[in-house]
């Protein structure tokens, strides 16, 4: 593993001093756990729980170059027409949106790059009327992962310009009908680190980027999960800022640890305390770092299929949520508390 500047900090790091913390979000499934369509009464309940995680202090500003209003807790969705289930699609944003602002919730709108016009459609029936609850728009997700990291020969996924055109499509929708929101787009660390993405990173209409790094993903033992985790953020984080001729907005994409009793991938293991001791020892000290992060995912989903990572392994992805899919909590004592403090220890910390 390379040291990083941002592994060197952590090394010297014991307690932090934080002054200012980063925003935590939450990306937020479509469906109930039997994999039906969630209704805006359910999303509000989703809110009604994300509502009582609070690891920031409350003055902490949500860090968008050109925010639309004050402080606000936030989610990010990722399609908006959801075909996950080909026979059961979900409209999203007529039901998120008008929940998120009877809550007092952000969103981050997920434009799916491959169905485009049919998400503009959805999305753009109700951005007008809850305009204020928008905080930005990622067009396509690890569009660029897929297509020149998977196996399959270029099936799924878009290219370098097959994505800058889907966001240069989208931006002149949004012009078109007189809204402006962030634009942009979330993939995998590594495809912003090895020079994929330079072509949408110096995409002028792009103006803020997702990267998306799992210590779980890269094969290692919860006890290296955070430092990799940290690793592989700088590295893409260094990459972009060399690379843009402008302010760029970064947010950690997703993150997280899965609890699929059983489960692992190499030599990464799932479970609750493992779970628990990466959101203690790698999300909070990234959000003590001032650094915003989405943690993936704000429920467990199991209605989902199975993912697969670089090694062609697959793992369930029906467990990876903060809490289980009944909204009930998941970590021990109910403790989603940061101190930032990356040496913190109890007998639920497993490193």
């Amino acid at each position: 593993m390379r040291v990083s500047s941002l592994i060197a900090v952590a090394a010297a790091t014991a307690p932090l001093a934080v002054s200012a913390a980063g925003t935590l979000g939450y990306a937020l499934g479509a469906r109930h756990p039997d994999g039906t369509c969630k209704s805006q009464q359910d999303y509000e309940d989703d809110f009604d729980v994300l509502n009582k995680i609070s690891p920031n202090p409350s003055s902490t500003p949500l860090k968008q170059l050109d925010p639309h209003t004050e402080n606000l807790p936030i989610v990010r969705t990722y399609a908006q027409i959801d075909g996950a289930i080909q026979d059961t699609p979900c409209s999203v944003t007529g039901a998120i949106l008008p929940a998120a602002q009877a809550k007092g919730f952000k969103v981050v709108i997920g434009l799916w790059a491959e169905a485009l016009d049919a998400d503009v459609n959805e999305f753009h029936k109700y951005a007008k009327q809850y305009e204020s609850t928008v905080y930005a728009v990622t067009v396509g997700s690890e569009s660029l992962y897929r297509y020149y990291h998977e196996t399959d020969g270029h099936t799924t996924g878009l290219s370098n310009d097959q994505l800058n055109s889907a966001i240069n499509t989208y931006t002149q929708a949004m012009l078109d009908i007189d809204l402006k929101f962030p634009v942009g787009t979330a993939d995998s660390w590594n495809v912003y680190n090895d020079g994929t993405a330079d072509n949408v990173i110096q995409n002028t209409n792009v103006s803020i980027l997702l990267v998306n790094a799992f210590g779980y993903w890269q094969n290692v033992s919860i006890c290296n999960a955070s430092l990799t985790y940290f690793d592989d953020l700088t590295q893409a984080y260094t990459h972009i800022n060399s690379v843009a001729d402008r302010p760029i907005e970064l947010w950690n994409g997703e993150t997280g640890w899965p609890t699929t009793a059983g489960a692992s991938y190499g030599g990464a293991v799932d479970g609750i305390n493992e779970a628990y001791t990466f959101f203690k020892q790698g999300v909070c000290a990234l959000l003590g770092w001032n650094k915003n992060v989405f943690y993936f995912e704000a429920f467990d989903e199991p209605w989902k299929p199975a993912s697969t990572g670089l090694s062609n392994q697959t793992e369930p992805e029906t467990g990876w949520g903060l809490y289980n899919s009944d909204r009930t909590p998941k970590f021990p004592n109910n403790d989603y508390s940061c101190t930032f403090d990356t040496m913190e220890t109890n007998s639920n910390i497993l490193c």
